[in-house]
């Protein structure tokens, strides 16, 4: 699906070069050498071995046409390199590659190399598309719109208010998947199961400084059958997946013809549909639903894979050794979709005008609600604009038409400026300030 004519451009292409085959090779090779730099260092190897195995660790030597048949055949996923390093490398540094790791420890030890590039892509596509709802709501942290609940109208807010929710949440997923990021991706280097017994007392101090030059934190504790600290990242990427379908969902929501209060942008050669020629589908924001649901679904697999057999499992590698390259591309996808559809929201201030109107007044029930309190009880007063909320329903009458005539206001006289008081703007709470406080905070990070 990555690659396909038809369906590639949905996905991020950073993304897509950080897990191609020579890209995953190349991160191998890159652990490879950065062990037998560690080693060297401890004595363990000798110097020139090591300089050989770090000078040799270059994709573009090997023959990948080669490797993949020779991985099929041997039923091993990498033997077979270590053989073609080895022809490379000659004697003696041959003798000295992969001392004393396993498959496990450069497989994943890699993988958190890729992890952190494809972050760095994520975060910086994530920052972009935060900036742009920044100054989204900014720009309407005053514009009046209908509130929803259960799809019907609740109460006035700001167009700029429900920007920042978005925003909030956002921040917070960024937050959580920059804390989780290093504790998430280390370097681990135990051996076949974890103990360090191939390097006797110097192992841990290998692994870190094997970690330290590769940038990562070292595992510590590199048992083959841990994986949580992968699984609360994906978890997290889960978490993003969420909030940025609750957007999009939100954006198609508005767009629907009957609402238009927003849409995504528009040009000149996009087309809806094949045989109805005026469709603007809100395709960017379907497409970054479409992602997110893909991202989401790829969340149990890895809380699966957590549950590995003894002290090595390949059932469960074999599971994430392919989900991690397509989580990471469809992570980033979906901070790239979310950036882009960001950038191109256009408002409608006049339709969120109509929509406010379309119910006769009724979404200033509460706010009529807390006014006649100063007549009555609140429970009186909800029970007297229950039945007017009827009327006005039934009968097609004016919400405000519906209270003055209710029964229980014939020897009361509302207060003067009631009218006044359920007008759209004048309910919105603190909806203005809260936008305001939300871009202030946020756009400084």
């Amino acid at each position: 699906m990555f690659e396909s004519f038809f369906t590639r451009h949905w996905f991020n292409d950073e993304a897509k070069a950080i897990w191609s085959d020579a890209a995953t090779l190349q991160a191998w090779l890159s652990v490879e050498a950065a062990l037998a730099r560690a080693q060297a260092e401890l004595g363990i190897i000798p110097g020139d071995a090591a300089q050989t195995i770090a000078a040799k660790a270059d994709a573009g030597a090997f023959d990948l046409e080669r490797l993949s048949r020779d991985i099929a055949f041997a039923q091993h996923p990498f033997v077979p390199v270590l053989r073609q390093y080895e022809e490379i490398c000659g004697e003696p540094a041959a003798g000295y590659i992969h001392w004393g790791a396993t498959t496990q420890n450069i497989f994943d030890t890699a993988t958190s190399l890729q992890m952190l590039e494809s972050h760095r892509v994520l975060a910086g596509h994530l920052d972009t598309a935060i900036d742009a709802l920044c100054k989204l709501a900014q720009e309407h942290r005053a514009t009046v719109q209908p509130g929803r609940t259960h799809g019907q109208h609740a109460l006035p807010m700001t167009f700029g208010f429900k920007v920042a929710g978005w925003i909030d949440e956002l921040d917070r997923d960024r937050a959580r998947l920059n804390e989780r990021l290093a504790p998430s991706f280390v370097a681990s280097l135990g051996g076949a199961i974890g103990s360090f017994a191939a390097m006797g007392d110097q192992g841990r101090e290998v692994e870190a400084r094997m970690a330290g030059h590769l940038g990562l934190q070292p595992a510590g504790l590199p048992m083959r059958s841990s994986y949580d600290r992968v699984s609360d990242y994906v978890s997290a990427l889960g978490l993003l997946a969420g909030t940025a379908q609750k957007i999009a969902q939100d954006i198609v929501f508005m767009q629907r013809t009957e609402i238009g209060e927003v849409e995504e942008a528009f040009h000149m050669g996009k087309v809806g549909s094949s045989t109805m020629a005026q469709k603007r589908n809100p395709s960017s924001a379907l497409m970054l639903t479409s992602l997110a649901r893909m991202m989401r679904a790829r969340v149990p697999p890895a809380l699966e894979a957590m549950v590995r057999m003894d002290e090595g499992d390949s059932s469960a590698t074999n599971v994430t050794d392919t989900l991690l390259p397509e989580t990471a591309i469809i992570a980033a996808s979906i901070a790239e979709s979310l950036g882009t559809l960001a950038r191109g929201i256009v408002v409608h201030p006049e339709a969120m005008r109509r929509n406010l109107d379309i119910s006769n007044g009724l979404i200033a029930s509460e706010a009529a609600m807390m006014r006649l309190t100063e007549l009555m009880g609140r429970h009186e007063a909800h029970h007297l604009l229950y039945e007017a909320a009827q009327r006005t329903v039934t009968e097609k009458l004016p919400f405000m038409t519906a209270i003055r005539e209710h029964p229980m206001l014939a020897a009361r006289a509302l207060p003067a400026d009631f009218a006044q008081s359920l007008e759209a703007g004048a309910y919105v709470g603190q909806s203005t300030a809260i936008a305001t406080e939300i871009v202030a905070r946020v756009a400084r990070k």
